[in-house]
C-alpha cells in the first residue's frame, strides 16, 4: 500500500480520537471528509462522492463549503450524528510543513446551542444515566441552551429510565463504557437517541458549586460523567450552568410515557404535531421560555394541594382583572428568551443584536413588576420579591450598544457615540477625512471643469480620482499621478489624497478593532449578571404560564375546580377541551362524571364510535389541567388530587421490539396494576380485544376484579363484552354506565351521552354500515348475529369466594345469566325472537321518553318486514 501524504496522515491521527463522529477537516474554503466518513456523509447529505489520489489507491472524499457548513451540520445532527470541527490553528504563511490542525468543537445532538435544531418552545436535553444496584439508576438532565439541570434516582428499572428519557425528549444520553449492553439495546430499540460514552466520573472542581447539596456518591458520579463529557466536547466556558436541582418522583403526578402519548398531552399520536394536543389548547404564552415551562408543567402536574390552589388563585385573579392581564401580555411581547440569551453570553457567542434584545427585555421589568403588584395574591407577591431589575446592566446596555447594530461583531457600527472617548476621536478623524474628500471632489470638478470627475474607493487601490477617457485631454499636464487604467477611464492619485487616505484607513481600522475590544468588554460585564438573568427568566416564565391559563380559561369557558380530600369526583357538563375546539362550537355533547366511595369503577358499554374513549380521556385531561393550576372544561368540577394516571387507550404495536398490539396492551395494563394506588386514576379501554373472545373476556373480568379488590383506584373501564355488566351485581363499588344511542329509520344515532345502566347492544353492524361495507356482508352479518345470539352461553364467572363454595359442583354457565328457554312455538319468526330478547334487556327506569318512542318505532318497523 502506498504511503499516505502528510496531510492524510494528520487527518487519520485526528480521526482516531473521534471515531464516533464525522470529522469536518478544514482545507481552505471547504470542510473535507475522507474514507468511510465521506461515503456515509455523501449518502446522508445527498452530495457528490469524489476521490483523492491514483485510481488504485483512491481515497473516497466529499466536502461542503465552509460558509454554508451549518446547514449540512444541522442535517446530520437531526439524524443523531456527531460532528468534530477540525480547524487550522496556525497561519499557513508561518507553517513549516503541514498546517497544524485541531478539533475546536464537538457538536452533538445534546450540545447544540443554536441553529435550526433548537426549537424556541422546547428544551434540548442531554442526559446521563448510571446503574446503581437492585434496579436503581441515577438520572441527570441538562439543557445547555438554558443551563438548567435536574437529577433524581429512578427505582423502576430500565423501563422507568426509558420513560424518563422519552418524557424529557432527550437528544443524547451519556453512559459509562461498561454500561449493560442489554439495557443499551432496549434504549436503542425504544428511542431515537444518540448514545455517548464517558469513563471519568469525578466531578471537576470547576463544577463543584453547581453540585452543592448533592451528597449521594453515585449521583455525584452521574453528574461527574456528564460534566466531564461537556468539558471534553465543548472546550469553552460553561458559567451559565445552574445548580443541579434534586427532585423525587413523588413530588409530581406520575404520568408514564404511554399515558402521555395516549392522552396526547404534548403532541398527537399519528402526526406528532402540537395541534390537536392538550398543550395546543392551553398555550397562550407570549414568551419562548414561558412556552417551555408550560410544557414541563403539563408533563409534571403538582400533587401538593396548597401549591395547586396558589396557582389557581392567580389564574382566577388574572381572569377577574382583565386589563392587568392584557397589560402584562403586552409587556411580555418585548421580553426575549432570557434563559438562552444568558447561555449565549456564557458561551461567548452572543452578538450585539442579542444584547439589544436583552436591553429591551430589561426595560420591561419595572412595568411587569408594577402590573403584578396590583394582583395582591401570595404567589405573585413571592415571585416579584425574587426579581432583580439589573439596573446597572440596563444602564450599561443603554449607553453602549446602538439600537440597530450589524449582525457581525467584527464590522464595527455597534457602539454608541459618547461611550468611549478614544473611539469617538477615531470616528471624528474618519468622518472629517471623508468630508475633506467630498470637498476635494467638488473643488477638482470646478477647477478642471469636468463635471463627471469623481473620487472613489476600493479595498485594493484605496482612494482615487477617476476621469473618463473623453475628458482626459481637458486635464492640466502633471496635475495628477496616474494610478490605474480602465477601459473607459483613468484613475489618479495626488500626494495630498494619499496622505488623507492613510489617516482615514488607519482610523477605520482602529475603529473596528476598538469596537470589537469594547464589545468583548461589555460581554464580559454582562456575564457577571448570568445568575440574576436566569432567576428573572424563571419568574417571568411563571407569570407567563399563569396568564396563559387565565387567557385560555376565559376564552374557553373553563371553571375553577374544587379540590377535595374525600376521593370524590363530581363533574357537571364536562367537556374534552381538544375535541370541543376541533369541532364547530355548540356541537360538543357534555357529560357528567360522578365517582365516590360507592362508585370506584365505572364499567362503560355502548356503541363503537359513540364516544367512550373521549369520555375517558376528558376525565384524565380535566384532572391534569386542574393539577397544573389551570381551570377545567366543565360547568362545575369537584376533583381529588391524583398521584398517578395510567391509560390503556387505542391500539398500537411495537414492531421494533417484536411486540404485538395485544402484548403492548398487556404490558401497559401490567404497569398500571403493579404501580397504581387508591389515589390513582386508571383508564382501560377495550381490554382483551386483541385475543379470542373467551380469553379476552376472562382477562377483562380478572383485571376489573383485581382493581376492585386489591387497588381501589378510581377506574374507567370500557368494554364491548356486555356480559361483564353482570359484575355490577357482584362488585359493590362497580357501576354500569353506557353511551346511549337510538335507532331511527333502521339507522343508529349516537347521542354521545353517558348515562347509568348497561348498553343493550354494541351496534357493531351499524358501524359497519356507516363504513359502507358491501350490503351483502351487512345482511349476512345480521343473520349470523341472530344465529349466534340464539346459541350464547354465560361466561361471566362469579367471584372466587362464591366459586369456592361450589367448587365441587361443576356448572355449565350460560352466556347471559339463565339460559334462554327455546320457544315451543315454531311459528315465531327469528325477528320476533330477537325483539323479545331486546325487550328483556331494556333498562326502562333509565330511559328517556324520546328513547322509548324510538325503540317502540324500531320494533314496529322490524315486525312489518
Amino acid at each position: 500500500m502506498a504511503q499516505h501524504t502528510p496531510m492524510i496522515q494528520q487527518y487519520l491521527a485526528i480521526k482516531a480520537q473521534y471515531k464516533d463522529a464525522f470529522l469536518f477537516f478544514r482545507l481552505g474554503d471547504f470542510y473535507e471528509l475522507f474514507f468511510e466518513d465521506a461515503k456515509l456523509a455523501a449518502k446522508e447529505l445527498e452530495i457528490t462522492l469524489t476521490g483523492r489520489g491514483s485510481d488504485k489507491e483512491r481515497i473516497p472524499m466529499c466536502g461542503v463549503p465552509y460558509h454554508s457548513a451549518e446547514q449540512y451540520i444541522t442535517q446530520l445532527i437531526e439524524k443523531g450524528y456527531k460532528i468534530a470541527l477540525c480547524e487550522q490553528v496556525e497561519d499557513p504563511r508561518e507553517a513549516k510543513g503541514v498546517v497544524k490542525r485541531e478539533v475546536v468543537k464537538l457538536i452533538t445532538p445534546g450540545t447544540v446551542m443554536d441553529g435550526k435544531t433548537i426549537t424556541d418552545k422546547e428544551n434540548n436535553f442531554i442526559t446521563s444515566v448510571s446503574y446503581f444496584d437492585e434496579g436503581k439508576f441515577g438520572f441527570v438532565r441538562t439543557d445547555l441552551t438554558t443551563g438548567e439541570s435536574a437529577i433524581t434516582v429512578l427505582t423502576g428499572g430500565i423501563d422507568e429510565v426509558i420513560f424518563e428519557l422519552a418524557s424529557a425528549g432527550a437528544k443524547e444520553v451519556i453512559v459509562s463504557p461498561d454500561f449493560d449492553e442489554t439495557y443499551l439495546e432496549m434504549i436503542k430499540q425504544r428511542l431515537a437517541i444518540t448514545i455517548s460514552f464517558e469513563a471519568v466520573e469525578a466531578v471537576p472542581e470547576y463544577f463543584h458549586p453547581i453540585c452543592a447539596g448533592i451528597q449521594h456518591d453515585q449521583l455525584l458520579a452521574t453528574i461527574g460523567r456528564l460534566c466531564n463529557y461537556l468539558v471534553r466536547t465543548q472546550r469553552r466556558s460553561l458559567d451559565h450552568l445552574q445548580q443541579v436541582q434534586y427532585y423525587t418522583s413523588n413530588q409530581y403526578m406520575k404520568i408514564d410515557y404511554h399515558s402521555k402519548r395516549n392522552l396526547e398531552l404534548i403532541e398527537t399520536i399519528r402526526e406528532k404535531k402540537k395541534k390537536g394536543s392538550l398543550l395546543w389548547i392551553v398555550d397562550a404564552t407570549v414568551t419562548a421560555m414561558g412556552a417551555r415551562l408550560l410544557k414541563k408543567w403539563l408533563e409534571r402536574p403538582l400533587i401538593n394541594q396548597t401549591e395547586i390552589e396558589e396557582r389557581l388563585t392567580v389564574v382566577e385573579t388574572f381572569i377577574e382583572q382583565f386589563f392587568a392581564r392584557e397589560e402584562l401580555r403586552e409587556a411580555l411581547t418585548d421580553v426575549y428568551d432570557l434563559e438562552r440569551l444568558a447561555g449565549k453570553v456564557a458561551y461567548g457567542n452572543v452578538n450585539a443584536r442579542e444584547l439589544v434584545q436583552l436591553r429591551r427585555s430589561l426595560q420591561q421589568v419595572p412595568k411587569i413588576v408594577q402590573i403584578v403588584q396590583q394582583l395582591n395574591v401570595p404567589l405573585t407577591k413571592r415571585l416579584i420579591t425574587t426579581i432583580d431589575h439589573c439596573e446597572e446592566l440596563l444602564d450599561l446596555l443603554e449607553t453602549s450598544i446602538v439600537d440597530d447594530p450589524p449582525l457581525s461583531v467584527k464590522d464595527g457600527g455597534m457602539i454608541k457615540a459618547g461611550f468611549n472617548s478614544e473611539l469617538d476621536s477615531y470616528r471624528d478623524a474618519s468622518l472629517n477625512g471623508k468630508e475633506w474628500i467630498a470637498a476635494l471632489e467638488q473643488k477638482e470638478r470646478q477647477e478642471t471643469n469636468i463635471k463627471s470627475l469623481k473620487i472613489g474607493y476600493n479595498k485594493v487601490f484605496g482612494y482615487y480620482i477617476e476621469v473618463t477617457k473623453a475628458n482626459i485631454p481637458n486635464l492640466p499636464e502633471g496635475r495628477y499621478e496616474r494610478k490605474q487604467t480602465l477601459a473607459n477611464a483613468e484613475r489618479y492619485i495626488t500626494p495630498e489624497l494619499k496622505e488623507k487616505e492613510t489617516l482615514i484607513l488607519e482610523a477605520e481600522e482602529k475603529i473596528e478593532q476598538l469596537e470589537y475590544d469594547l464589545f468583548q468588554m461589555i460581554r464580559e460585564q454582562v456575564k457577571s449578571y448570568i445568575r440574576q438573568l436566569q432567576q428573572l427568566a424563571k419568574t417571568i416564565s411563571t407569570l407567563d404560564v399563569l396568564q396563559s391559563f387565565a387567557t385560555v380559561s376565559n376564552e374557553q369557558r373553563f371553571v375553577r375546580p374544587h379540590l377535595t380530600d374525600n376521593r370524590e369526583i363530581q363533574i357537571e357538563s364536562g367537556r374534552h377541551p381538544v375535541v370541543e375546539k376541533m369541532i364547530d362550537r355548540g356541537q360538543y355533547v357534555s357529560n357528567d362524571v360522578v365517582m365516590n366511595r360507592e362508585r370506584e369503577i365505572l364499567l362503560i358499554t355502548g356503541p363503537n364510535m359513540a364516544g367512550k374513549s373521549t369520555y375517558m380521556r376528558q376525565l384524565a385531561l380535566t384532572a391534569i389541567m386542574a393539577q397544573v393550576g389551570c381551570f377545567v372544561p366543565a360547568t362545575s368540577a369537584v376533583l381529588p388530587v391524583f398521584d398517578q394516571i395510567f391509560t390503556r387507550i387505542g391500539a398500537a404495536d411495537d414492531l421494533a421490539s417484536g411486540q404485538s398490539t395485544f402484548m403492548v396492551e398487556m404490558l401497559e395494563t401490567k404497569h398500571a396494576l403493579m404501580n397504581a394506588t387508591e389515589n390513582s386514576l386508571i383508564l382501560l379501554d377495550e381490554i382483551g380485544r386483541g385475543t379470542s373472545t373467551y380469553d379476552g373476556m376472562a382477562l377483562a373480568q380478572a383485571i376489573v376484579e383485581y382493581i376492585h379488590e386489591q387497588i381501589g383506584a378510581k377506574t374507567l373501564f370500557s368494554t364491548h363484552y356486555h356480559e361483564l355488566t353482570a359484575l355490577e351485581q357482584q362488585l359493590e363499588r362497580l357501576k354500569n354506565v353506557h353511551v346511549s344511542a337510538v335507532e331511527e329509520d333502521g339507522k343508529v344515532v349516537f347521542l354521545h351521552k353517558v348515562v347509568d345502566g348497561q348498553a343493550d347492544r354494541s351496534y357493531g353492524i351499524y358501524v359497519a354500515q356507516l363504513a359502507e361495507l358491501p350490503e351483502h356482508v351487512i345482511v349476512r352479518a345480521d343473520e349470523i348475529l341472530h344465529q349466534l345470539e340464539g346459541e350464547e352461553k354465560q361466561t361471566v364467572l362469579p367471584l372466587r369466594a362464591e366459586a369456592k363454595d361450589q367448587e365441587d359442583q361443576p356448572v355449565q354457565l350460560s352466556l347471559f345469566g339463565e339460559e334462554e328457554k327455546q320457544s315451543k312455538k315454531p311459528q315465531t319468526t327469528s325477528a320476533e325472537t330477537g325483539i323479545i330478547k331486546d325487550l328483556k334487556k331494556l333498562d326502562i327506569l333509565n330511559m328517556t321518553p324520546l328513547e322509548a318512542l324510538k325503540i317502540l318505532n324500531d320494533i314496529q318497523q322490524r315486525l312489518k318486514k
